[in-house]
């Protein structure tokens, strides 16, 4: 049987007796017992003390097979020890020779079940297993899966292919779960896709294995980062440029200075990654990424191409982004123009280059984006001039007011804001920050001004999946406002469902807000919007399913058709007592 073969591999080659041999002798023999007796002398353990004590172990019931098996288990452990203490001990060329010859011996065995544990273990603390052995363990699937990551290691670094296998599922589970996150039922905005802190999320499951996969193989780490480049320039998705970092971050935890010192980002990407826990990049951080910046040598620029991959991660986004919109409110209160801002000017350079990443990867041309001025001499005025209206309204509201009546709120965007949420992508970035920042504060006045603005920007940006997400959970703040037919038809009718039809995760992130929020709608405008929102025969099944679950809802919140006849014969009474309306 294949088993049986299985279980005796390479003991011929080796000189040791094995189960075909003890069948020929049975079949050629005339006394089979005289046989078997003289086949356990010649192969037995060779201790004379065991001669008195196996037929002692006999008088117990104790099987031969499981007295063996024992042995054979315990010498297995010690020889397992044993290696490893090989591995540690004398000078470095002794001990790998030591393990290069027991290789040698016992590789014959390795497709032997009970042995292969010593021969793998025997490979794992070789830093160069021999070249013919790796190609034997390569070409057999079922040696390639039993052996050591170690060994592993060696086999990937010249067959990119069989790595790419490996490492393909991994990338792809980790854009699954980022997606997750972002199309998650739970909507806060307290929790949300940029709550976990870096450390933690490099504590997720594919980090950790590429990390344990790589080691301190800087050509395999190579190989992930090309894998990474590759895949961003095919998909566009930021998800790949966070792996990226937390990749590199994590390898930084271990202290693997091996890569860390080759890898040109690492002390940039470090210093970011103290501003990204923070969520703000402050003055001396800010020194710090600015010299790593001004430093990048001639014939060195390529690596802007990695630099930028590093601040094209979400991350780093948010975090430049809320610091932008901060560093604006302090210079409204300063009364400091944003061109007289060194602080400012940086993290716009940032976010350009972070922003400009897929461009400059894909056209090979590594030199910093040319920042457009009337960004920061009209864009960032502009968005100055609204806090200052904000602040203006509120004051006026506070004084006593005379004849004149109640100022209103300015209600008209100026064409220019329109325009550069249009064509300026670092523009539209901000712009759509600040409509969270005032999302976040509760600001409804300004909320509905600025709305208008947002269903047509730059390469489609308020209807990204990042953006939706951070919106859904800030209207949770204005849940209030929901219950007013006006606000709903500027969110929905206004915002939303212009790009429902023609965006599948729009229409997602619009059930997704209503099935947090249904309670709070007006019942005439949740029956158009569930009318609006009804799947098509095109939609996914998440839309699908997400559609059903608000119906479920919508439809407990029904009064049953027996309630509603039985209501009024319970009030039939009550006109009787007496009330003071009635007096």
């Amino acid at each position: 049987a294949p088993g049986q073969a299985e279980m005796y591999a390479g003991l011929q080659e080796l000189g040791v007796a094995n189960g075909e041999d003890l069948k020929e002798t049975l079949t050629n023999c005339t006394e089979p017992l005289k046989a078997i007796e003289q086949f356990q002398t010649e192969n037995g353990v060779l201790l004379p003390s065991l001669q008195y004590a196996l037929p002692f172990l006999d008088l117990h019931g104790t099987p031969r097979l499981e007295f063996h098996q024992s042995v054979f288990d315990e010498l297995r452990e010690k020889l397992l020890e044993r290696v490893s203490a090989i591995a540690l001990e004398g000078k470095v060329e002794e001990r790998y020779k030591k393990l290069e010859d027991l290789l040698e011996k016992s590789f014959s065995l390795v497709k032997m079940p009970s042995i292969q544990p010593v021969v793998m273990c025997v490979m794992k603390h070789l830093p160069k297993v021999p070249e013919k052995k790796l190609k034997l363990v390569m070409a057999d699937k079922d040696l390639y899966k039993a052996c050591a990551v170690e060994v592993k290691r060696q086999i990937w670094q010249d067959n990119q292919a069989l790595f790419g296998d490996e490492v393909s599922p991994l990338l792809k589970q980790y854009i699954l779960e980022k997606e997750n996150i972002l199309f998650s039922n739970d909507i806060s905005f307290l929790q949300n896709f940029f709550s976990p802190s870096p450390k933690t999320r490099r504590q997720g499951e594919v980090v950790q294995k590429l990390t344990q996969m790589i080691g301190k193989n800087v050509k395999l780490y190579d190989m992930v980062l090309q894998f990474l480049r590759t895949l961003f320039l095919r998909t566009r998705n930021v998800h790949y440029c966070t792996l990226r970092a937390e990749l590199l971050m994590s390898l930084h935890d271990l202290e693997i200075s091996d890569i860390c010192t080759v890898d040109p980002c690492h002390k940039f990407t470090w210093c970011l990654d103290a501003c990204i826990r923070e969520k703000f990049v402050d003055n001396k951080r800010a020194r710090e990424l600015q010299g790593f910046l001004d430093g990048v040598k001639k014939g060195q620029e390529q690596v802007l191409g990695d630099l930028s991959m590093i601040l094209c991660d979400p991350f780093a986004i948010n975090t430049l982004a809320l610091s932008t919109i901060r560093h604006l409110q302090d210079l409204v209160g300063q009364d400091t123009l944003p061109r007289e801002s060194p602080d400012l000017l940086l993290l716009l350079r940032m976010l350009s280059l972070g922003q400009g990443a897929w461009d400059m990867i894909d056209s090979q041309v590594f030199k910093e984006p040319k920042m457009e001025a009337e960004l920061i001499t009209r864009f960032l005025p502009l968005l100055m001039s609204f806090v200052v209206d904000d602040h203006t309204f509120t004051v006026d509201q506070k004084l006593p007011s005379e004849e004149k009546g109640p100022i209103p709120y300015p209600s008209t965007i100026p064409e220019a804001f329109t325009k550069f949420l249009q064509e300026n992508r670092i523009a539209c970035e901000i712009g759509l920050y600040y409509i969270l920042h005032i999302t976040k504060q509760r600001n409804k006045n300004a909320f509905l001004r600025l709305l208008p603005a947002l269903v047509e920007t730059f390469s489609d940006l308020a209807f990204s999946d990042i953006f939706l997400h951070l919106l859904t959970g800030n209207l949770t703040l204005l849940s209030d406002e929901f219950a007013l037919e006006e606000f709903c038809t500027s969110l929905f009718d206004g915002f939303f469902l212009t790009a429902c039809s023609r965006k599948e995760n729009v229409h997602r992130h619009v059930l997704r807000l209503l099935l947090h929020l249904h309670h709070k709608v007006a019942p005439a405008k949740l029956e158009s919007l569930q009318k609006a929102l009804e799947p098509s025969k095109q939609s996914g099944e998440a839309v699908k399913e997400l559609y059903n679950q608000l119906s479920e809802k919508l439809e407990l919140r029904k009064p049953s058709p027996a309630e509603v006849t039985e209501t009024p014969s319970m009030e039939l009474p009550l006109p009787t007592v007496p009330t003071p309306a009635s007096r």
